[in-house]
């Protein structure tokens, strides 16, 4: 599986994408034969470790909306209204913003980060795009009473609760060599391709109460799917492909060219990586994908094209290519 950038008539760049399309039934829809491939996910498998957070109570004990709910298992871009539900997220909890060992970065949405710099500000810790999950992290260990101070360390009892879930979906063991550090300091870990196809089977059928967790995963998901633009953002491709399936898709994407997806009707989920990590090309790789196979209906693969043009324009709103998934 390949995407092709063209400027005018000739290839100008050309991506590879490792990918898996299952049902839950066990069954193999397409396969790039890298499912034995160990990946990061990163940040697409955010849902994995928002079950420990709300298992921990500390959505009833801090009395926590479904928008804050949903920025747990979020990658969002700091604009206002994350930050809104951010900041009062603090409040309820009575946690700093120095709590948080996401670290610190511009907001990923252009007009909120011109916005600071307009105002003569800087950002804090709350603009990071992992915030909510690093709140959701605190607030399970107020709600556990765990240590806060060194709550993103490998041997933290809320990291291993998180390890925990991932055994318990991946059905497998994580080796010690797949751990890693992720961008917003908390522990990543590495899985085979097929091992996170377990864990989306899994998703599904606890959602739908024919797994563990059933009551948790289905307030979670069923919270991100009410406020779509809570787990990324105005113009991301997760946020968007909710909406576009109207909320029948449950997807988030991940840093270096990761995205999975499981539409919760069909059964049918996806696992994508980007070989060289450009996200670039995951619209046209889903899109591609979503007609295929049928995952999205006529009326919707037409939202999705007005939402996402696969021709390309420069500043001067001039054509000048386009690109195009393959699947061979």
């Amino acid at each position: 599986m390949r995407t092709i950038l063209r400027r005018g008539n000739l290839t100008e760049s050309i991506h590879d994408i490792k990918c898996y399309l299952g049902s839950i039934n066990n069954e193999e829809l397409y396969s790039t034969e890298n499912n034995d491939d160990v990946i990061y996910p990163r940040s697409s498998i955010k849902i994995f470790q928002g079950i420990p957070f709300a298992t921990s109570k500390a959505i009833d004990i801090f009395n926590l909306n479904k928008k804050q709910v949903a920025l747990s298992c979020s990658s969002h871009c700091g604009e206002n209204f994350h930050i809104k539900e951010i900041k009062n997220w603090l409040i309820k909890t009575k946690l700093k913003p120095s709590n948080l060992k996401c670290g610190i970065h511009n907001p990923l949405d252009k007009k909120t980060s011109e916005e600071i710099f307009k105002a003569n500000l800087k950002p804090f810790q709350v603009h990071n795009n992992c915030s909510g999950k690093h709140l959701a992290m605190l607030s399970s260990c107020l709600a556990n009473k765990y240590p806060i101070e060194n709550y993103v360390n490998f041997d933290h009892p809320h990291q291993n609760n998180i390890r925990n879930i991932f055994s318990k979906f991946t059905e497998s063991k994580i080796i010690k060599k797949n751990f890693g550090i992720d961008g917003c300091s908390a522990p990543q870990y590495a899985f085979k391709i097929n091992e996170l196809a377990t864990a989306l089977i899994n998703l599904f059928n606890s959602y739908h109460g024919n797994f563990e967790y059933a009551e948790n995963v289905k307030f979670v998901v069923n919270s991100i799917l009410a406020n779509p633009l809570f787990i990324g953002g105005s113009k991301n491709l997760d946020s968007n492909l909710i909406k576009i399936s109207n909320k029948k898709i449950f997807c988030k994407g991940g840093a270096e060219g990761v995205f999975i997806f499981l539409h919760l009707k069909k059964g049918i989920f996806g696992i994508l990586k980007v070989v060289d990590g450009n996200e670039r090309v995951l619209p046209s790789a889903l899109y591609t994908l979503c007609k295929k196979f049928k995952i999205l209906s006529k009326e919707e693969l037409k939202i999705f094209n007005s939402w996402n043009s696969f021709d390309l324009y420069n500043h001067a709103k001039v054509k000048i290519g386009d690109i195009k998934t393959i699947i061979e």
